[in-house]
């Protein structure tokens, strides 16, 4: 137990937590190595993970240091100085100064060259397409040249809307390489999905695909890619890559400046048979490498941009310490390019692990699928979103029984909060001896504050501990830390992984309204959480401000609110989270109707196919019920929050703040919301 939790009242958690998995006696993980090391160079006597984790936070700069020893972060010059203590998270300090890095080299550095770096498995194809380290590095070299060869330069955008393969891969790494800013978004997204985040930083180049392979259908791409690009004015090229369509079967005369793939790669080889050396450019800690996207909850999604070192040094830590992970290792996360899962997986290459990338529905042709997969490649980790494990267990599949398994060791699920039940079946039904690692972050810090780790045990519910170099606590209301009970979840000092700004943000007024308006100089995260002083696990309960996340697909009421709203039938609408006591969260939109139009079934069909159509199936609403009224603030700002609390049994107190305070009672007691 670290000191912080020390005294603290210990009944106000269930302290019977069951152990499900237990550490090895050995202690010979990459943690404990790591733990040893800092003993060493720092003349310490750190005896278990609570040691360490606490040195960790106490002593940031050389804990970060030790990060980049020990996980072997590769630049051509080195830092002066780790971080100016002086600053707080708030002040978004300035990492690893004076050193000159490049993201891409650091994930393609590895000497073997014939090691898998990459499988690609697609739904219901049965090849599995393997690429090389020494392959993938040639590709991205021709990927780069190609990119160099039509004007893209250090800083440009270079976007892909595409699904999880080997092209988002090589893309990503080719735009790194040159140092320009890569940002993605999945292909199950609508036009006006995509537009909302990419026409903010006017991309310059962009990859998409024809068609697309999802639950048994070929969907047709070209009809949304022609509005996306119409809608990107600073495009200068359109990248199509035929993917489940032959270039015969695709018609790119609507699309301008469009070609595809092979002609684009192959502009930068003119008659040479050679291939191009790929160069790194040389860029400094805090150069940006991703735009990754917050919600939208109060207008457009805010642009976050994560720096290269920053998102290095922190996959590596989570990979090789948190994880265990080793060049001998098979990773899969099932994931789209549009969740920062996709980011954090890839940068499993940085290890020498192998990445296995699945394109298609985890359901198809069965609900075995992935498990076949682990089996066929010999998976070690395997991520997956909690929704996922909860849908295998209500079909009662036992991979236990029906799949060997024998190479599985770690088991990850994030997204949402992992149900005590899931823990359950996954030891009962998947394996007795896995891992289980419930992880949790955000696309915020590209990252996890709290997750895996090979050095406790896995007790039934909890998440296993804070991460190191996370300074985590949950605060009440009053900002003071709170122990065993629901709290907001804050970080307390600078992390590399914090976005270095916001795009468009030029005073960083939206930056530090998103996370330091709550709490002066800490950062809110917008979750409540709560820590077990006894075992120091962590159990999360839901967002806590207007971020929608039901199933781990995260988006904005106002996403919702654009499509809902252009209908005349539709006067005004209301979408706010229900949680039901395991913390599952479901969207619940409520339609004010305009005057003498009824609300009706066929009204609800069309809406729920609006919003499939505009942005995905999976941001369609649990229910869709009628309100007579919306509550307003005086300022005339629509108040979300006020009824997620009455929609959870709470009163609310500021009732002189609304324009219209008696709206507040419609939405007490509602008999479709019981029982959930």
């Amino acid at each position: 137990m670290s000191k912080d939790m020390e005294g603290k009242d210990e009944t106000i958690m269930d302290t019977e937590s069951k152990v499900l998995w237990y550490p090895d006696s050995k202690r010979n993980t990459q943690m404990d190595k790591f733990r040893i090391q800092v003993n060493s160079d720092y003349g310490r006597n750190l005896a278990n993970y609570n040691d360490l984790y606490q040195w960790s936070v106490d002593s940031y700069p050389e804990f970060w240091a030790e990060v980049w020893r020990f996980c072997g972060v590769v630049s051509s010059k080195p830092y002066e100085e780790v971080v100016d203590v002086s600053k707080r998270i708030s002040d978004v300090p300035e990492w690893f100064k004076g050193a000159r890095l490049n993201f891409a080299e650091n994930l393609l550095k590895h000497a073997n060259q014939d090691k898998v770096a990459l499988y690609a498995a697609r739904e219901g194809k049965e090849e599995i397409v393997k690429v090389t380290f020494g392959e993938l590095r040639r590709d991205v070299a021709v990927f780069a040249a190609a990119m160099r060869k039509m004007g893209i330069q250090t800083g440009d955008r270079v976007v892909g809307y595409l699904p999880n393969g080997i092209h988002a891969v090589e893309a990503m790494l080719a735009a790194a390489s040159i140092g320009a800013i890569w940002s993605s978004t999945s292909v199950d997204f609508g036009v006006n999905g995509v537009l909302d985040r990419f026409s903010q930083i006017q991309p310059k180049l962009i990859f998409s695909v024809a068609a697309v392979v999802y639950n048994g259908k070929t969907h047709d791409h070209m009809e949304k890619l022609r509005n996306v690009v119409k809608g990107l004015p600073d495009l200068n090229k359109v990248v199509v890559i035929p993917y489940v369509l032959s270039k015969e079967e695709t018609d790119l005369s609507k699309i301008p400046n469009s070609e595809f793939l092979d002609d684009f790669l192959a502009s930068c080889r003119g008659d040479s048979d050679q291939f191009p050396q790929l160069e790194f450019e040389q860029l400094p800690f805090n150069h940006p490498l991703f735009i990754m996207y917050s919600s939208g909850t109060t207008g457009a999604p805010k642009c976050m941009v994560h720096s290269a070192g920053g998102t290095l040094i922190q996959h590596l830590k989570e990979h090789i310490l948190h994880g265990n992970l080793t060049s001998s290792d098979v990773i899969i996360y099932y994931t789209t390019t549009g969740w920062m899962m996709w980011n954090w997986l890839v940068s499993a290459l940085a290890v020498g692990a192998s990445v296995v990338l699945y394109d298609g529905s985890p359901l198809m042709p069965t609900a075995n699928v992935l498990w076949d997969l682990t089996d066929k490649l010999g998976i070690t980790i395997f991520g997956t979103g909690a929704k996922w494990l909860s849908l295998v267990q209500e079909k009662n599949l036992k991979p236990s029984e029906s799949h060997d398994l024998q190479s599985l060791h770690t088991i990850l699920s994030t997204g949402s909060p992992l149900k005590p039940q899931s823990y359950d079946y996954v030891y009962r039904c998947i394996k007795s001896t896995v891992l289980l690692g419930s992880i949790s972050g955000g696309t915020d810090i590209v990252s996890c504050f709290m997750g895996q780790n090979p050095t406790v045990p896995v007790y039934r519910g909890e998440i296993q501990s804070r991460n190191l170099g996370m300074a985590v606590e949950a605060w009440s209301t009053e900002g003071k830390p709170v122990w065993g009970e629901s709290g907001e979840l804050v970080c307390l000092k600078p992390i590399p992984c914090q976005p270095t700004h916001f795009w468009n943000d030029e005073n960083g007024s939206k930056y530090h309204k998103a996370y330091f308006s709550t709490f002066p100089g800490v950062w809110a995260h917008g979750d409540y959480c709560k820590i077990n002083p006894k075992t120091g696990g962590i159990v999360m309960l839901g967002r806590s401000d207007g971020t929608l996340n039901p199933n781990g697909v995260r988006f904005g009421s106002s996403e919702i609110y654009n499509i809902v709203e252009a209908f005349e039938e539709v006067s005004d609408s209301l979408c706010v989270p229900q949680y039901n006591a395991d913390g599952e969260e479901r969207v619940i939109l409520f339609l004010k109707m305009a005057p003498r139009k009824p609300f009706h079934p066929e009204l609800v069909t069309k809406i729920k196919g609006a919003i499939r159509k505009a942005l995905s199936a999976r941001h369609i609403p649990a229910l869709l019920l009628e309100t007579k009224d919306i509550p307003y603030t005086i300022s005339g700002k629509k108040v979300e929050v006020a009824v997620k609390q009455i929609i959870a049994g709470r009163e609310v107190a500021q009732r002189g703040a609304f324009s219209n305070p008696d709206s507040l009672d419609l939405y007490k007691n509602i008999p479709e919301l019981q029982n959930y």
